[in-house]
């Protein structure tokens, strides 16, 4: 979320209220990522991904269930592009709302062609803000992930995002961070569940006066699994997960370019590569 001037201010006079017309933009996310086979993991927040490889596995092992527990579902690689419209109300609370596209590979080779994957709404606000305190920042976000066509073994992806930020300076450009997510999934086939998923984590971040900005998170993801026609379809797991982010700030911190990698393990490896590239439409 960009930072913006209030909604409401008054000039250096107190004597005019002034209205600043919020952000709109278009923050567009390019995600590359693999799931190795028999896996699947939510990850940091990204619900859209985790829809189309949780409907992947979820199709390639609606079988009987004498089938063997021991043959797993394929690697997956994917590519996924969500395109969320947010609109910044202030420099404290931002709303948005999109779609997602994707394509990955299928389990006799080649790739799907590109088609819509998901919509999305959600918010995300400051709580409480530092400003020099003794306590920290809190940020909370929420957001609704809807699979896309509907059927079966639609989802339905519920994540929610706290993070204590404690700035180490006045202009907030160190500091560390302390968060926790929990991400449920509802299935609309009974004959499935997918079991919740959290993940804590710790990490800092540090921003030079050029305006880049980086960050890392490393935390444990706890997974309870998929379940399918009695059967375990994904095995539970608790696991280590990582995160680093290079962004590219203005003057007003909004992102101008974002580079996101991260890596979990569950309980192979997985890899996510995220280029963020906002379009703004309007800006403070």
């Amino acid at each position: 979320m960009g930072a913006t001037d209030a909604a409401f201010g008054k000039d250096d006079t107190d004597q005019v209220t002034q209205f600043t017309a919020p952000s709109v933009y278009l923050d567009l996310r390019t995600t590359y990522a693999t799931a190795p086979g028999g896996a699947i993991g939510i990850g940091f927040g990204n619900t859209s991904l985790f829809s189309v490889l949780g409907a992947i596995a979820l199709a390639a092992g609606h079988t009987p269930s004498t089938v063997p527990t021991h043959i797993k579902l394929p690697t997956v690689h994917a590519v996924t592009v969500d395109i969320p419209l947010t609109v910044d109300l202030n420099d404290r609370v931002s709303v948005y709302g999109g779609v997602s596209v994707n394509a990955n590979t299928m389990p006799l080779g080649g790739w799907t062609d590109i088609d819509v994957a998901s919509w999305n709404v959600g918010f995300q606000a400051d709580i409480y803000r530092q400003n020099g305190g003794m306590l920290p920042t809190i940020t909370v976000q929420s957001t609704i992930t809807q699979s896309l066509p509907s059927g079966p073994f639609a989802t339905t992806n519920f994540n929610n995002v706290i993070e204590f930020d404690y700035a180490l300076d006045e202009d907030q450009t160190r500091g560390l961070l302390l968060g926790f997510q929990d991400t449920r999934v509802a299935i609309q086939s009974a004959s499935a569940e997918v079991r919740p998923g959290m993940i804590g984590y710790a990490g800092g971040y540090y921003q030079w006066p050029s305006n880049w900005k980086a960050s890392a998170r490393v935390g444990v993801q706890s997974f309870g699994g998929v379940e399918l026609l009695n059967r375990t379809l994904i095995q539970p797991f608790t696991q280590p997960v990582l995160r680093l982010d290079l962004d590219r700030m203005d003057d007003n911190d909004n992102r101008l370019f974002g580079l996101m990698v991260q890596i979990q393990w569950i309980p192979l490896p997985s890899y996510q590569l995220t280029f963020r590239t906002p379009l703004y439409l309007t800006q403070n």
